[in-house]
């Protein structure tokens, strides 16, 4: 039988099924073989905060996104093109983001009536006609796993798990998509354990094979590969690109870099990479607590280091007092946190943008520190050399906010040649510097207000360091009115003075009067639905913050330049709020706070009403 083969520009699938179905594997790997085919892309995971949450109910659903296209994209995508889904759970958790006339394919042998009643379905909507308005697919997922496995020595239950790996091989063949990269993929997971790779490669070939000669799909797609800049590139996710990151920033800066870190969701991934990468002299240390790992990395930057401490809200509160301790005296630090849903525990596996205020503000006394936020998962690598830079040439701990989409999303990356980093290295202070030849600690650099950084046991700089205020110049214990004063507003004076680039205003024909501005993981939707707006005859300029403190010196003048603002947030208004303060200018807020990115059919739909209104 000829099949057709039809020509898209772009495809978005949702992989859903059970949090112990392997769809986040299944998305991994379909992913790959999209990047290695040379698509542009967009990941959105999307999983259960429990290891293992209740079968075949509702919040025990876990998905995996993918957009993939033959041209440049900057988000997972609004609603999937096709859902797989793996169970009735998984259909009815996403069936209402899914338009009509996409496709779905359903694992008719998980729906049973034990798992049709679990999620309130009194009759099976595969039978029925409550699905006409989509193009279904009833595929026995299980059975022909089990099925194609019956020479391998695994019981009905092991077989059953390779369900995932059928459905990836026959999305691959519907998609056009690599299957090398899956099976040596397989083989080196498996390696221990040889009968399971090749069963698991077996099950990854029938799906691809029941795809060829099934009479159920006549169609299978084409998606080009993309043209994208000319380079080296590969699929990367936040995590591991800030991870990536950090290491460069440490060759960059010539300082062995240093991790303090308890694991905690979204953050763990990067203490995971990192202890990968002993080779680069990476030192990776699992702490007891959040206290502990904080104050381990600034111990180490006290030592000649990059001190580095990664983690989530929750423990960014627990870190507060040694981070204004790092404040105080003066030392480089980098905090990673990657902003999750809360407060308290809140929703771990889920994205917000709450914790900016608490980054700027959640230490006692006046400790500012700078704040960098990444606006996609690849710039993530780029953010934390930039956090790295201002922390080691200003000597002052930095804030770096990540998030959980940023983090687990992936996009193509093309790498940087060595020779486009940054050279971001600082020389330790060797010898004394007062005019009686003593060592002052606190005389500082006239450009940058850095103190001098002096490693312990260099002979001849001994010095006092601790919480409690120091004198300066001298940095000897000071309780002097006039003196903690000065060095209030020498600290702050310092951050305020940090060079930051010009905030950069996209606005083709400079005539626009709505200006939408973001920061941090909002970029790609934002990005989309002004592009959206654009094609549609309309006039909007689009601008993003990477730097939050300090503000870019013309952000003021741009604001006001502009009729009216529109500031998208996933939080309440935080950044907003710092704005009006500020500048006086009446921000435009658009709030949600769901724990998922805006979708950019939705900011479109905002930004038109600005635009309309009087």
């Amino acid at each position: 039988m000829t099949k057709q083969v039809q020509q898209l520009d772009r495809v978005i699938i949702r992989f859903a099924g059970d949090s112990g179905d392997g769809m986040q594997l299944t998305g991994d790997r379909f992913t790959a073989g999209t990047a290695e085919f040379g698509n542009d892309l967009s990941t959105l995971p999307n999983f259960p905060a429990e290891i293992r949450a209740p079968a075949g109910t509702l919040p025990g659903v876990s998905s995996f996104q993918l957009h993939f296209a033959d041209h440049d994209i900057l988000t997972p995508g609004d609603a999937p093109n096709v859902l797989v889904a793996m169970n009735p759970a998984a259909l009815k958790a996403n069936l209402g983001d899914l338009p009509r006339g996409a496709d779905i394919i359903a694992n008719i042998d998980e729906f049973t009536k034990r798992n049709l009643q679990k999620v309130g379905y009194a009759v099976n909507p595969l039978e029925d006609d409550s699905l006409s308005e989509w193009r279904v697919h009833a595929v026995a997922l299980t059975s022909l796993t089990v099925k194609a496995l019956e020479g391998f020595d695994l019981s009905k239950k092991d077989a059953e798990r390779s369900k995932n790996m059928f459905a990836l091989g026959l999305l691959s063949w519907l998609y056009h998509r690599p299957t090398e990269h899956t099976i040596k993929f397989l083989e080196q997971k498996f390696a221990k354990k040889p009968e399971i790779a090749k069963a698991n490669i077996a099950a990854f070939q029938a799906g691809w094979n029941y795809g060829e000669t099934t009479e159920a799909f006549s169609v299978s797609y084409e998606v080009k590969p993309a043209q994208l800049a000319p380079g080296v590139y590969r699929n990367i996710s936040g995590n591991q690109a800030l991870a990536y990151g950090l290491i460069a920033a440490s060759v960059q800066s010539k300082l062995p870099l240093f991790l303090g870190s308890y694991p905690i969701t979204p953050a763990s991934d990067i203490l995971h990479e990192l202890s990968k990468h002993k080779r680069f002299g990476v030192r990776t240390f699992q702490a007891e607590d959040e206290i502990a790992g904080v104050g381990a990395a600034l111990g180490a930057a006290f030592g000649g280091a990059l001190g580095v401490t990664t983690t989530s809200g929750p423990g960014v509160a627990l870190k507060a007092e040694t981070v204004g301790l790092a404040v105080t005296t003066e030392l480089p630090l980098l905090i990673v946190d990657v902003q999750r849903a809360g407060p308290s525990t809140g929703m771990p596996t889920k994205t917000e943008q709450t914790d900016l205020l608490m980054a700027m503000f959640g230490r006692n006394g006046e400790s500012p520190v700078p704040i960098v936020a990444p606006m996609s998962p690849s710039d993530c690598f780029d953010a934390a050399i930039e956090a790295a830079r201002i922390a080691v040439k200003y000597r002052t701990p930095v804030m770096l906010l990540s998030d959980g989409y940023l983090a687990n999303g992936s996009e193509p990356w093309r790498l940087p040649e060595v020779s486009e980093l940054p050279d971001i290295s600082q020389e330790f202070t060797t010898a004394p510097n007062g005019d009686d030849g003593e060592f002052l600690p606190f005389k500082r650099d006239t450009d940058t207000l850095a103190r001098p950084w002096a490693v312990p046991g260099t002979p001849g700089l001994e010095h006092r360091i601790g919480g409690i205020e120091k004198a300066d110049g001298t940095g000897n214990i000071s309780y002097d009115p006039d003196n903690h004063d000065l060095m209030v507003r020498t600290r702050a004076a310092k951050i305020a003075g940090i060079d930051v680039p010009d905030l950069e205003v996209d606005d083709a024909d400079g005539d626009a009067k709505v200006l939408v501005l973001g920061w941090g993981s909002t970029y790609g939707p934002i990005a989309a639905a002004v592009r959206r707006i654009r094609r549609a005859g309309g006039k909007v300029a689009q601008a993003h913050l990477r730097h939050l403190n300090p503000l870019p010196a013309n952000t003021g003048e741009i604001l006001k330049s502009y009729d009216k603002v529109l500031l998208p947030e996933i939080n309440l208004g935080q950044l907003a709020l710092l704005l009006r303060a500020r500048y006086l200018v009446d921000i435009i807020s658009y709030n949600r706070v769901r724990g998922l990115p805006f979708k950019a059919e939705e900011l479109a739909g905002v930004i038109q009403d600005v635009i309309d209104s009087d």
